[in-house]
């Protein structure tokens, strides 16, 4: 089936039967580049039905689907802006040295000063006044967040209007994985900060009598939740990284340091693609395997709970990973600079703008035994000049400049 046209024309982001979801890593400052391919899709007039993040993927999450179509990319843009009005100063003088120093020094008010309508340091520190509140066992203390989301997100329209939206976190006392979903609950300012609990940093959140931390901890990209709760319909998933799985060998103990976090964070993303692309294949072999057999079967156990494993939905994953420039370093995660945003901001614009336009994409048809991965913004023309050329966006106006 070939892709549907919209009204304007153009190729549609997705064909009328199919659902389309957004899976938001985590990644702190990151972030600023699932909000570029964000802004992206909506001059398509994409419309989620279902956005699954965590940490920083979460908080985006929340700012699309607590607006209306017409004003998430607004509301991404005013957190944005609000989150990197500590250094709102470009680099002062050009090249990767004086880049790097500019990015190290940036990433070093973050961590003395906090970030404004995100987190401040605790005075006193915890570590020199303990404390018995759970809540407070942190470096930083994250109410400006929660007064920041309750200004960009609307959690009525979220859990009424907006679509779907799993926040993924670990429950501090057992260790496990969970998903906040508004098909099994109300999310609130706390779920989506509990997402984002990354320690020592950041407090564990209280919800329900129970304590939560950064979803990141154990897994930090949604997509298999996503695979194993909803695949019961044809789907299009735009998997939107924040790490890059891939990298060279480092050659300095700071290159140890920044290559360790990117394996980490990255969740081994292809290879867990891999291993969702394998099950959704073993799953619909065995909803074909139960089209084969007999009536004498309806009422067989085994065939039971084997029709409680299968479906026959077809997902093609389409794949943006944000991949590091030269001078990124180590603290890139927590380098909250306006200049370090609006250049993530205009990766992922470009990615996505890349991506939308790909022949493989513009022309893509459905699966037929199982999934399709797209991975076509390779980012070998990111160069480090590249914001500087003619059409670069601001991502403060939204407009070309």
């Amino acid at each position: 089936m070939d892709m549907a046209q919209d009204p304007s024309g153009d190729t549609a982001i997705t064909r009328p039967d199919e659902l389309l979801v957004l899976v938001l890593q985590g990644g702190g400052a990151l972030g600023a580049y699932q909000a570029g391919v964000f802004e992206a899709l909506s001059e398509k007039d994409a419309l989620p039905d279902w956005i699954a993040g965590i940490s920083i993927g979460s908080i985006n999450a929340a700012l699309i689907a607590g607006n209306p179509p017409e004003t998430r990319v607004a509301a991404l843009r005013g957190f944005w802006q609000t989150i990197s009005s500590l250094v709102t100063f470009d680099p002062p003088v050009p090249g990767l040295v004086a880049r790097t120093v500019f990015n190290e020094a940036s990433a070093t008010a973050s961590a003395l000063l906090g970030i404004p309508g995100f987190f401040r340091p605790r005075l006193p520190p915890t570590y020199v006044l303990p404390t018995e509140d759970p809540g407070a066992l942190s470096y930083y203390d994250t109410a400006p967040l929660r007064d920041t989301l309750l200004k960009f997100c609307d959690f009525d329209h979220l859990n009424d209007k907006g679509p779907r939206v799993s926040l993924g976190a670990v429950n501090v006392g057992t260790g496990n994985f969970c998903y906040f979903d508004t098909d099994d609950v109300r999310i609130g300012p706390e779920h989506v900060m509990a997402s984002g609990a990354l320690p020592p940093g950041f407090p564990p959140v209280e919800i329900d009598g129970e304590w939560y931390w950064d979803g990141g901890i154990v897994s930090n990209t949604p997509l298999q939740y996503v695979i194993e709760r909803g695949v019961k319909h044809d789907m299009v998933a735009f998997q939107i990284d924040l790490f890059s799985a891939r990298g060279s060998l480092p050659r300095t103990m700071e290159e140890v340091s920044k290559r360790e976090k990117d394996i980490r964070f990255s969740s081994r993303t292809r290879l867990g693609t891999d291993v969702v692309k394998q099950r959704q294949l073993e799953r619909r072999a065995i909803h074909r395997l139960l089209e084969k057999l007999p009536p004498d079967f309806d009422d067989d156990s085994d065939a039971a709970f084997l029709r409680d494993h299968e479906n026959d939905a077809s997902v093609t994953i389409v794949h943006l990973i944000n991949r590091m420039r030269k001078h990124s370093r180590d603290s890139k995660d927590y380098e909250f600079s306006r200049h370090s945003v609006e250049e993530r901001w205009n990766d992922g614009y470009h990615d996505a703008m890349c991506t939308l336009q790909h022949p493989a994409f513009v022309n893509r048809s459905k699966p037929d035994r199982t999934i399709e991965v797209l991975d076509l913004a390779t980012g070998e023309d990111l160069s480090d000049s590249r914001t500087s050329a003619p059409g670069r966006r601001n991502f403060m106006s939204g407009k070309r400049r």
